[in-house]
């Protein structure tokens, strides 16, 4: 059966026909070494054209469609398509893979390019958003993303000339990106008048920021910064395709297939038309440009490359030919010449030399070509046409013998006989038509036997008959010429075939796979003579099989290279080499074939590198069904480590069950219980499924892993201390060749990895995101920095990690068959090995990828399952121990020899300094030479050798050994029965720790006086164990069965155990041996009592659902309890021995008499009374608390009362042991949890005086030993118990400011709605009317009069240029916190408002700002190490984490420069409402608004991010760094106080626990701030303040505050600290209190601001002063020493501002606002001057034109007239119920006007006193008002409402103006309007939402500008009456600017906002004359 091992001849790629033109351009370039590189299908190529050599790269998986240069240009990156695409970058030289970029794109790789120094790499996607990415290729990791465009991005390129600049251009866009941090922000080109916009098609980057761009009709844009400023027409007549920059110029190519070289200002050089060259042709396309020197390669459409000599250019030389666009399917070879011919659906039949290597005819058919056959004698060569028809040329000169057309369906097979005189053709009408050659091809017969179309042909070798195959399978056979079907059988077994090329037939049954039935094979050719078979199929894969190959799912080697569909596969006629042909993408492969005879001079060429696990089809095992799997690696490979329920799912969990169960009422819980135990010594080790997991540490203990718990122990004191920091079991366990640190790999969904300190036994860095289900081997490096893991995922995951940093270096699917080990090698820290089943694999890294190949085996052996592995002396030497007892000693990738060296498997193995040792199933350990030549010495593991000082007795002989370790002169040994034992070099043997074997362990019993336990397991033995400090087993007796439970009588003298057959024995305690034993039952026995006292009764449970009664004296059954629905689970006597209480498997809870077995019913109330002799019952209202939150996914297995019935001890399916207050009534108690078993515990057990807490975990095997620690008794050591799930109800009270910024909204800009509701069509959707008088051109009637009033006649009009921010009056306090601080030794002070940063000097009030945010600022820090002097973070609101534009982000900048040193986009969705810098200002720590709250660190300088976790359920308010450490942070939040260690990169989380303060409860907790020795202190919602010690809670500082205490700062130089808080200032109380270090003694500060009560939002601290900022919008400074209190800031407390008038004549404005102020800003002297408090809100305000008197309107209805000099009010009036909305004074100030929501204006005469009368009101206003400007005359007023409408009213009658004319002739005193047609340009395209709310022109009548709901103020040109009219805009508002103003003379703009209460004034910038 020679078909069950791959044939061993090879297939060599010698040379590929073809480029890939379609749909790629820039993917050919010259390398360093003049060579051409370029790519088809899934092959890189490198071609020399002076040596006409091929070299090709094979790292893809599928098509290449993109490729870029290094700059160095010998380095290539190449990008591919598919699900999972990823980018190779390779040597050009050594075609070998540096570095694959993976797991971020998908769909394919558009674009890619290198940046200047090559460091970098972009690459474009193809998915829906285009996502861009930058990487760092080297190390294979991803810099930046961000989605690219909303279309296809066709070109980028990085800007040389800047740094961090990149450009990208596609489907009608060009954007210009730029590089900070982590974040990829982008600018769109601005087409603007210059050009039309349209597709770019690519570009090039130039000094002095200009871009050039090549465009799809053919001109060149030339782009300065990111506009167009001019365009080269008709460069091109077509589209620009490729555009290529070098020393001299530029070279571009287009659709029109001309090349053009421009030189370095792009003014043309030469062009050089392909078409008209002797080669060109109609119709040529340019895809590629590549200019060097004098030579430029052109690459084309149609898969030509063209070669140009510059002054030879009308000979273009053709390097590389290729089909065209279209299928490829047609393929033979010439019967005697070493030719192919092909033939494609571009219509071209094409002959190949394969000597050559070239294309030497071509010629050019009618219809597309799908079939090809040469005859015989090599004269006539037939085609086969997609029309019906088939050709017949001579193969001599192309020239027709003869053209037929039958058929109406494709040709798609047709062949010559091999006699030379018929030719069959098979059609897709699935018939063959049989034609004589001689006699000019006659139909001679027809073939009609099939159903489908014809697919294959073979021919008998006398010409007689005639196979075939069609697209159903099915294979028919037919007599010659005639075509009559052959249905019998024996006459078709003698015929010899002259060719196979069929894909059905018993010869090729081995080319399906076993259990397929699909027809995804296309070609097949049987080469008789080296009886092979090629194959070709739908995969792209070539492969080759033994011929003839019978059964299926035969083995082969495989080869890929073609991307998708390979059509066609054919032997060249003398068998030298195999042609195939690629469908899609139509190249023409040519490879070499190597028989047997040959392979072994071709070794060099074996294993194949692939990426992708590529070659890893079943058959890779290039051999035969391996022998049968030895039954434990059987075992093992069937063990799945899959769980129901992972434990990080249990969050999640408990919160949805928490949802629905919020309508249950719950009971006080009782508090959790003051014991706690302490793991004190666990029996057992982790041997049978796992390997080399035993080591000595530095000192000599030793380390180990059982169920979920490392453990290290030490052999001299027979002491184990215990890392606990893993959730489920552990799987692997490796030392850091300093023998101090040991990583542990665990089960989980999204496993960890720990690395651990074995002396300190702390955590140093935990590893997750890349392995699923479980980590199953780990290694470390020789450095001891690099760490390697492999995962139980379907692929196996191999990850390569820093693990110091915690980063993933490199990672890549392993194999489909489970790895058992892998190893690093000792001398290149970049190479490793894997083994397991079936195979052994050398890696190498690459980038973020590993490259493996293959153990080549060759003659010497076959693929053996390989259980463990190590290297030797040198870094090529590697040795396997196989699981056949060989061991396999490779060099580099080839198996050298193998040695036999046990019996069984060889499952350890570990290098010494001259030698090995190995361990195997048959209990033997082997030393052994250096080389393996001799074995030196054994040791076989017996009873008889083991020595007195043993800990515990050796089970069986010759114990299966798993894991082996050298140290300290003694060899230590792990066995599968959990033995651990140490063997002296001069042969004792000591046995140091044991546990259960396999199979579950469910029995557990104490003694009733003595500290001994036993227990029982499915392993069928029954142990005792000593729990004194000899922990160490005392007996063990086998049992026939398994059992389930024991127990022993009340005197201690006998032991009773339940088996699993039914049946139970009752055994002497000391010697084990029977007393008796009785079989009643059929299934297991469950439990099993004696009643108390004398022990006279036994009961006995099992899964029948009885109990049955025994009477011991006489050992009689005396009684049967029946009555369960289901099996039983536990049993309980009570003190007297009458009663029996039972637990069932249906939850039900029974009572029974004894010794009868009655049923009885008991009230819940009597069972409380009813005196119990035990408890480990699970039911009931006694423990009804024991049962979680998520009890539908776990079951309480197991609980244990403690005799003084104190506490109760509960073991659940979760692994998890519970200490509760017994009895735990009402649901859901509190508790103290601890994890260290790994799935189920099965039993708990307190020992008879409640000293210590006995454990079983069921499938861990092991048996846990805990200490019970009393109250009181464990100050000294923090408990590690985490408390309950729930917390608590209570949060310490109410504060409506902490409520408000829980359940603040963040509105983003991008999504900003209307401010007012208006209605109706937008101005610049609605019809225009025609206006009354069109007058004619030549007007006759007086000029037309001004628009608009101005007041600077006779001085030239300049218009406003641009605004420049110069004052920002506001701070946002409300909502965000401890957001000021000093700068420059308390010269300045930096906070925020809107979307700016503020810095303010403190002496003169001068402003500068930071304004790269685009969107709202929530939280700012500073750092305070001297290195990073003067740096701010800051971090803003923002959408979805998508890392676009609008993605929240953090920016870090110099506050004196005001530059970006780094942008963070990052994934908090909504915003970043906390930030802080670490101790030594390199890390920042960020905290998220998202439902999870994520927690974030960064390495800011870089923009990376380090770690990242869900903080908590609810809001985190604020995350502090300790001031001393850059691994330490604290958060606090809504009822949440978290302790956080950053390791590596995770993240460790310790909740507060409160336990030890009495009465403390959790609180809500606002602020934080730190001491010395890890004190912490945090501010709460009540004002208390908590202490902290580590994460305990210590003490209590009651009413630190009497409110929420907001603000704590922690001062470095001093360790003074700072709290601020909300509070009613008193004569002893303040706001602001300064402490000293620990908190105890304070000194008030009052602040004297005037506020009922202050609330303080910020504080800092300086030289002497404390900086505060309040909710009020205030900065405050206050000095030390006399309290003096300065305010240096003052802003609106509430918003929005409405209200906004500028004084006529001088530089103040008024500002009026909801908080019910009206107050007076000094632009000059920038402050405030004054404020009124009105007491409501106010809505508007007016000055008199001559700036006497001020007018306010109120949100009531109100308006109230104040006299400016004295402030008293003049006169006041309430004629409405609803806001004023606008109010104003005629410029003759004879009357007032009152525009209000009520759809009113009214009008009140001045000059009739104060008594303000209304003396008439404007009639029919169809919406509310929104402005209003009087005429310059006094007599119009015109009005803009809610509908979109502007009307004109007369004054002061109140009549209506519609007379058109007349409207066009007033000229207005002021535009304050945003409708009319004079200013239809101000609206945008974008108000579907929102609208513009304001306007204002200037007063020198030429300059407009608004305010929209975006926050954005723009400048336009007045009037605009133009749609869309041009602007700028300026940002730095919040959402909603609500009103903007002019100040006199136009010398600045003021600008007031919504949502952020601030005022902002700009200066105007005046055009120079």
């Amino acid at each position: 059966m020679a078909a069950r091992s791959a044939p061993n001849c090879h297939l060599r790629l010698e040379w590929v026909y073809g480029y890939r033109g379609h749909q790629c351009r820039n993917n050919l370039y010259y390398t360093a070494a003049k060579e051409i590189v370029y790519f088809v299908a899934g092959v890189g190529v490198v071609y020399s054209p002076r040596e006409h050599r091929q070299k090709f790269y094979r790292g893809h998986s599928d098509d290449i469609i993109s490729l870029a240069l290094h700059p160095e240009r010998v380095l290539v990156a190449t990008g591919q398509v598919g699900k999972e695409p990823y980018i190779c970058v390779w040597d050009s030289y050594t075609v070998q893979t540096i570095s694959v970029l993976k797991d971020v794109h998908t769909h394919g790789i558009a674009c890619l390019a290198f940046d200047l120094d090559g460091q970098r790499l972009v690459s474009v996607g193809l998915d829906s958003k285009n996502a861009v990415c930058v990487w760092d290729w080297k190390r294979g990791k991803m810099l930046s993303m961000a989605p690219g465009h909303t279309d296809r991005i066709f070109d980028i390129s990085w800007d040389l000339y800047q740094p961090n600049k990149l450009v990208s251009c596609g489907v009608k866009h060009i954007k210009f990106w730029s590089l900070c941090g982590n974040a990829l922000t982008p600018k769109r080109g601005v087409f603007g008048k210059t050009g039309d916009l349209q597709t770019i098609l690519c570009l090039a980057c130039a000094r002095d920021e200009l871009t050039y761009s090549g465009a799809l009709n053919g001109d060149i844009y030339v782009w300065k910064g990111i506009n167009l400023i001019r365009t080269i027409q008709g460069a091109h007549t077509a589209g620009i395709f490729s555009m290529n920059a070098c020393e001299e110029g530029f070279a571009t190519g287009g659709r029109d297939g001309c090349i053009r070289l421009w030189d370095l200002t792009f003014k043309p050089i030469t062009v050089i038309d392909l078409r008209e060259t002797d080669q060109g042709y109609k119709g040529l396309s340019v895809r590629s440009v590549c200019w060097r020197g004098d030579h430029i390669l052109v690459g084309t459409q149609d898969s030509e490359i063209f070669e140009i000599v510059v002054h030879e250019r009308n000979k273009p030389f053709l390097i590389m030919q290729g089909h065209c666009e279209g299928e490829l399917w047609a393929l033979a070879v010439h019967p005697t010449k070493p030719l192919a011919v092909t033939g494609s659906d571009d219509r071209s039949v094409r002959i190949w030399s394969l000597v050559d290597h070239a294309l030497i005819a071509r010629c050019n058919m009618e219809e597309p070509i799908r079939c090809a056959a040469v005859n015989v004698d090599g004269i006539h060569l037939a085609l086969g046409m997609k029309d019906g028809s088939f050709t017949v040329l001579r193969v001599r000169d192309m020239t027709e013998v003869v053209h037929i057309k039958d058929r109406k369906e494709a040709i798609h097979e047709l062949k010559y006989s091999p006699d030379g005189t018929y030719l069959a053709v098979g059609c897709n009408d699935s018939s063959v038509d049989i034609y004589g050659v001689a006699q000019r091809y006659k139909k001679l017969g027809e073939c009609v036997g099939s159903l489908s179309f014809i697919t294959h042909l073979d021919w008998s070798s006398d010409s007689r008959y005639l196979q075939t195959n069609d697209g159903n399978g099915k294979r028919l056979f037919y007599r010659m010429p005639g075509g009559k079907e052959v249905t019998n059988k024996e006459e078709i077994k003698g015929v010899h075939w002259a060719s196979w090329t069929c894909v059905s037939g018993l010869e090729v049954n081995g080319i399906w796979p076993k259990y397929s039935d699909i027809n995804d094979i296309n070609s097949v050719d049987g080469n008789y003579i080296g009886q092979v078979l090629v194959t070709a199929d739908d995969y792209g894969i070539i492969k080759l099989f033994r011929y003839p190959c019978l059964r299926k799912g035969a083995k082969f080697k495989k080869y890929i290279g073609h991307s998708a569909h390979v059509t066609n596969v054919r032997w060249s006629h003398d068998y030298q080499w195999v042609i195939s042909i690629g469908g899609a993408d139509h190249s023409v492969f040519q490879w070499k074939f190597i028989p047997e005879r040959k392979l072994k001079d071709a070794l060099h060429i074996a294993p194949q590198e692939s990426l992708a696990d590529s070659n890893s089809d079943e058959s890779d095992s290039d051999l035969s069904d391996v022998p049968e799997l030895d039954s434990e690696i059987e075992q093992e490979t069937q063990l799945t480590y899959r769980r129901q329920v992972y434990k990080e799912d249990l969050p999640q969990l408990k919160e949805q069950y928490k949802e629905k169960q919020k309508s249950g009422t719950s009971k006080r819980r009782e508090r959790a219980p003051g014991n706690s135990i302490r793991l004190h010594f666990v029996h057992g080790y982790r041997g049978y499924d796992c390997r080399s997991n035993l080591f000595y540490t530095q000192i000599g203990e030793i380390v180990y892993h059982v169920a979920a718990v490392g453990v290290i122990y030490n052999r001299q004191q027979n002491t184990q201390r215990f890392y606990l920091g893993h959730d489920d079991d552990i799987l692997c366990l490796a030392i850091h060749p300093l023998k101090d640190y040991v990583a542990t790999g665990q089960v989980g969904r999204d496993p960890s990895i720990h690395i651990w300190d074995t002396e300190t036994i702390k955590p140093l860095s935990v590893l997750k995101g890349c392995h699923q289900y479980g980590v199953c081997a780990v290694d470390f490096s020789a450095d001891g920095k690099r760490l390697a893991s492999v995962g139980i995922d379907d692929s196996h995951t191999i990850v390569l990690w820093d693990w110091k940093k915690g980063e993933k270096l490199s990672v890549t699917r392993g194999s489909k068959d489970k790895i058992f080990v892998v190893k690093m090698n000792p001398y290149v820290p970049d190479k490793l090995i894997t083994a397991g089943i079936k195979h052994v694999k050398f890696w190498r890294r690459a980038g973020g990828g590993l490259i493996g190949r293959k153990g080549y085996v060759g003659t010497l052996g076959k693929n053996d399952t390989m259980m463990c592995a190590v290297y030797g002396w040198t870094e090529e030497m590697a040795f396997s121990g196989t699981s056949t007892g060989d061991v396999c000693i490779w060099r580099d990738v080839f198996l050298v020899k193998t040695v036999k060296a046990h019996d069984g498997p060889v499952f350890s193995m570990h290098a010494l300094e001259k030698g090995f040792v190995t361990g195997g199933k048959d209990g033997v350990v082997a030393l052994w030479d250096d080389s393996f030549e001799r074995c030196l010495k054994t040791y076989a593991i017996k009873r008889a050798a083991l020595a007195p000082g043993s800990k515990g007795l050796l089970l069986e002989d010759n114990p299966s050994i798993r894991a082996i370790s050298l140290g300290h002169g003694h060899i230590l040994v792990g066995t599968k029965n959990g033995e651990i034992l140490e063997v002296d070099k001069s042969g004792p043997i000591t046995l140091l720790v044991q546990g259960h074997m396999e199979g579950e362990v469910w029995g557990l019993a104490t003694h009733p006086y003595l500290p001994i336990c036993a227990t029982v397991s499915d392993d069928k033995t029954l142990r005792i164990w000593d729990l004194s400090p000899s922990h160490c087993m005392l007996a063990v007796r086998k049992l026939k069965k398994g059992g389930r439970c024991c127990c022993f009588s009340p005197d201690g003298k006998a032991l009773a155990v339940g088996l699993n057959d039914g049946s139970f024995l009752m055994a002497n305690a000391d010697t084990l041996e029977d007393l008796v034993s009785f079989h009643h039952r059929k299934d297991i026995i469950s439990d099993i009592r004696f009643s108390p006292g004398s022990g006279k009764y036994l009961a006995v449970a099992s899964h029948d659902s009885f109990i049955d009664i025994y009477n011991v004296m006489s050992s009689k059954r005396v009684g049967i309890c029946k009555g369960a629905t289901s099996y039983i689970t536990h049993v309980d006597w009570d003190i007297r021995g009458k009663l029996l209480q039972v637990n069932t498997g249906a939850k039900e809870q029974l009572f029974f008499e004894a010794p009868r077995g009655k049923k009885q019913t008991i009230p819940s109330v009597e069972v409380e009374k009813i005196c119990w002799a035990s408890w480990t019952s699970v039911l009931g209202l006694c423990c009804e608390g024991i049962w979680p939150v998520i009890g539908e996914v776990t079951d309480i297995t197991a609980s244990c009362l403690t005799s003084d019935k104190m506490v109760l001890a509960t073991g659940d399916d979760l692994g998890f042991v519970k200490l509760f207050r017994y009895p735990a009534k009402g649901k859901f108690g509190k508790f103290k949890r601890y994890v260290a078993h790994s799935t189920h515990v099965t039993n708990v057990r307190w020992t008879y005086d409640d000293s210590m807490l006995v454990t079983l975990g069921g499938a861990d095997m092991s048996l846990m030993v805990w200490t019970n620690e009393m109250e009181g008794y464990q100050e000294k050591r923090p408990c590690d118990s985490e408390e309950s799930d729930t917390d608590s109800e209570e949060d310490g009270g109410y504060d409506s400011d902490v409520t408000r910024e829980n359940e603040v909204s963040y509105t983003i800009r991008a999504l900003s709605t209307n401010i007012r509701p208006m209605f109706g069509v937008k101005p610049h959707l609605q019809q225009k009317e025609p206006s009354v008088d069109e007058r004619p051109p030549v007007s006759r009637a007086p000029p037309k009069p001004e628009k608009l009033q101005t007041n600077n006649v006779g001085k030239k009009k300049r218009p406003i240029e641009d605004l420049v921010l110069e004052l920002v009056f506001g701070y946002r306090g409300r909502d965000c916190r401890n957001n000021v601080h000093y700068l420059n030794d308390g010269d300045d002070i930096i906070y925020h408002t809107a979307s700016v940063g503020i810095l303010h000097n403190v002496a003169t009030g001068t402003q500068s700002f930071y304004q790269e945010h685009n969107d709202d600022i929530l939280c700012l820090t500073v750092n305070q190490h001297p290195k990073f002097i003067n740096i701010v973070a800051t971090g803003q609101v923002g959408d979805l984490a998508d890392m676009s534009a609008t993605a929240p982000s953090i920016h870090i900048w110099d506050a004196v420069n005001k530059q970006t040193l780094s942008i963070l986009r990052c994934y908090h969705s909504k915003g970043v409402c906390s930030v802080s810098f670490s101790a030594t200002g390199k890390l920042l720590l960020s905290v998220g608004l998202d439902p999870e709250h994520t927690v974030t660190i960064w390495r800011w300088q870089e923009g990376t991010k380090i770690a990242s976790r869900a903080g908590h359920n609810q809001r985190i308010f604020v995350a502090e760094f300790r001031p001393d450490s850059d691994s330490q942070f604290v958060s606090v939040g809504v009822k949440h106080v978290k302790f956080w260690t950053l390791a590596g990169r995770a993240l460790l989380s310790k909740k507060g626990l409160l336990s030890t303060v009495e009465d403390a409860r959790m609180q809500t907790m606002l602020a934080v701030a730190f001491g010395a020795n890890n004190l912490t202190f945090t501010g709460t919602i009540s004002g208390d303040v908590c202490v902290w010690k580590d994460h305990i809670l210590c003490r209590i500082v009651a009413r630190a505050h009497n409110g929420p205490v907001f603000a704590m700062y922690t001062t470095l130089r001093d360790g003074l600290i700072v709290t601020g808080g909300k509070e009613r200032p008193s004569k002893e109380g303040g706001a602001v209190k300064l402490w000293d270090q620990e908190l105890r003694r304070c000194r008030a500060f009052r602040l004297e601001t005037g506020q009922v009560t202050d609330c303080v939002r910020s504080v800092c601290r300086g030289k002497g002063k404390i900086l505060v900022g309040t909710r009020n919008a205030e900065i405050i400074e206050v000095g030390e020493k006399n309290a003096a209190c300065n305010i240096l800031v003052n802003g609106h407390v509430d918003g929005p501002i409405w209200g906004l008038v500028t004084h006529p004549s001088r530089d103040f404005f008024l500002s009026a606002a909801e908080d019910g102020t009206v107050r007076l800003w000094d632009i000059a002297d920038k402050k405030m001057l004054n404020k009124v408090n009105l007491g409501h809100a106010a809505r508007t305000v007016c000055y008199s034109p001559e700036g006497d008197m001020v007018a306010i309107g109120m949100k009531n209805g109100e308006f109230i007239i104040l006299l400016v000099s004295s402030l008293k009010i003049w006169g006041k009036k309430r004629d409405r119920r609803c806001a004023v909305h606008d109010i104003r004074f005629s410029p003759d100030s004879r009357f007032l006007a009152v525009g209000s929501s009520e759809n009113s204006v009214d009008f009140y005469d001045l000059t009739l006193g104060p008594t303000l009368t209304r003396i008439s009101y404007c009639r029919d206003i169809p919406s509310f008002v929104i402005q209003m400007d009087f005429s310059a005359d006094s007599r119009y007023l015109q009005v803009s409402t809610g509908c979109y409408k502007r009307h004109v009213y007369e004054v002061p009658s109140g009549k209506p103006v519609t007379d058109l004319a007349t409207m066009d002739r007033i000229t207005w005193a002021t535009w304050t309007s945003i409708l009319g047609d004079e200013v239809m340009g101000i609206w945008s395209r974008h108000t579907e939402k929102a609208n513009v709310n304001c306007a204002c022109v200037s007063h020198s009548g030429i300059s407009l500008v608004t305010g929209d709901d975006f926050g954005m103020v723009k400048l336009f040109d007045f009037p605009c009456p133009e749609k869309f009219a041009k602007h700028k805009r300026f940002f730095g508002h919040s959402p909603h600017v609500t009103n903007i103003r002019f100040t006199s003379g136009d010398r600045h703009v003021v600008s007031a906002g919504g949502d952020d209460c601030s005022l902002f004034v700009w200066k105007c910038v005046h055009m120079p004359h």
